[in-house]
């Protein structure tokens, strides 16, 4: 044990503390949130693959009460007959779309025979900077379009909504931020329009099927996990070989007559 005392002098332990945090994090914080983002990524790509195969439906058999919500049909094609409420209109700021800032324009439509959704109705370029453009007023009377099922997203955390230039702007397509600022209620999920659509803007394109590289990125981290306690103990153990060379190299003391109260204390022990 007393060879192995280094190990308790403050620099080790630090490094101890260190080792272990960093490996605690790697399996508990980092590997299962890059593995969750592969996971929704994969699951996500599933989806749009599958309604680019299934035929529109219409979307009272998904939604078919005001507070539904279908989060296992995101990216259903949907067909709606209903006409729009363009007075609780309102737009998502801070958008990007082909990699070009944009407002989303967000306007609640009143399904004949079933609830009231929100749709997404594309896109308008800002102007003058940051400026909401002037946007196109959706068709009155009744309509039926054709829309993806979209899930709510969750509400920016501090940054609230606002009204300026007669426009009322939000930071996230929350259903729920939404229907409480508008005063209109809506259902859990909305609805994107597809291309050619009534009252549509400029189209939204689909997401890219690529799973990208979080499935690689939480293997990494794991890999990380595992090698860092590895490394302390080489650390560890290369410091040990160190000092017994150190050891075997130092000249060996030489012998010296011991006293005689040494040799007193040899034979009958140190008084105390």
């Amino acid at each position: 044990m007393q060879r192995l005392s280094f190990l308790f002098r403050p620099q080790w332990l630090a490094l101890f503390v260190v080792v272990v945090a960093f490996a605690y994090l790697c399996f508990t914080v980092l590997a299962p949130w890059q593995l969750g983002k592969n996971t929704k990524t994969s699951r996500e790509n599933n989806q749009i693959a599958n309604s680019l195969q299934a035929d529109p439906v219409p979307v009272t058999t998904l939604l078919p009460q005001q507070d539904s919500a279908a989060p296992d049909d995101q990216w259903r094609r949907v067909t709606a007959t209903g006409h729009y409420l363009p007075e609780a209109e309102v737009v998502a700021r801070l958008r990007v779309i082909d990699g070009d800032p944009a407002y989303e324009v967000l306007t609640p439509f009143a399904v004949d025979g079933g609830p009231v959704v929100l749709v997404d109705r594309g896109y308008v370029k800002p102007e003058e900077g940051s400026g909401v453009p002037p946007i196109a007023a959706p068709p009155t009377g009744t309509v039926t379009i054709t829309a993806r099922l979209r899930d709510s997203e969750a509400i920016a955390t501090g940054k609230e909504p606002f009204r300026t230039d007669g426009v009322q702007q939000v930071y996230s397509i929350s259903t729920t931020q939404i229907a409480s600022v508008t005063g209109v209620p809506l259902a859990g999920s909305y609805l994107q329009l597809v291309g050619g659509q009534p009252g549509g803007l400029g189209e939204i394109p689909l997401p890219h099927l690529d799973a990208g590289p979080f499935l690689s990125y939480g293997i990494q981290w794991i890999a990380f996990g595992i090698v860092a306690p590895i490394g302390l103990g080489y650390f560890v153990y290369a410091e040990i070989k160190q000092r017994r060379r150190e050891r075997a190299a130092k000249p060996a003391e030489p012998d010296r007559q011991l006293t005689p109260e040494e040799k007193l204390a040899d034979r009958y022990g140190r008084r105390h």
